[in-house]
């Protein structure tokens, strides 16, 4: 594929052998990230990246507890957090995809969902969704200006990422 610019800083117009190809870079770097993410829990081999400073996240009492609760569910994800006081958690280590996420929101959302859930028998089964969710907020941002060296990358990794026509 060829760059050919970009519109309402959201939309990559890109040229290939089939004629013109908009892509959504949010949606195309969200499949990316997913099909990464997908690969590497499905062989145990997610990468992720200590905290310089650990991140410490007020939540509510049955939140704390919860993560106190689900420390391997977090770790499958490549998490490392725990308890830290009675209405807080501290995180120590996050998947290596995620340097540029946002860590506090991600957390708090994936205990609601355990607190909704309430066993992570039902997170084990929503672990595409879970995924998804941090594909999602590992990716590049709408309205986010990319130089045209990253837009590159970002097609020619399309190419080379399963289904990347889906989002």
């Amino acid at each position: 594929m060829i760059t050919l610019g970009t519109s309402f800083s959201s939309f990559h117009f890109a040229q290939n052998a089939h004629g013109l190809v908009i892509v959504d870079m949010h949606a195309a770097h969200e499949r990316i990230m997913y099909e990464k993410l997908k690969v590497s829990y499905q062989q145990g081999e997610l990468a992720t990246q200590p905290l310089l400073v650990p991140l410490t996240i007020n939540v509510s009492p049955q939140e704390a507890i919860l993560a106190e609760q689900h420390q391997e569910l977090f770790a499958k994800f490549g998490f490392a957090i725990e308890r830290f006081s009675d209405d807080s958690v501290v995180v120590r280590e996050i998947p290596s995809l995620l340097q540029q996420a946002d860590v506090d929101k991600l957390v708090c959302d994936v205990l609601a969902d355990l607190n909704m859930f309430g066993s992570s028998e039902r997170l084990e089964q929503a672990n595409n969704q879970l995924l998804s969710t941090i594909a999602c907020y590992g990716s590049v941002r709408a309205h986010r200006k990319l130089t045209i060296a990253e837009m590159n990358a970002l097609l020619r990794e399309m190419e080379a990422t399963e289904r990347s026509a889906q989002c």
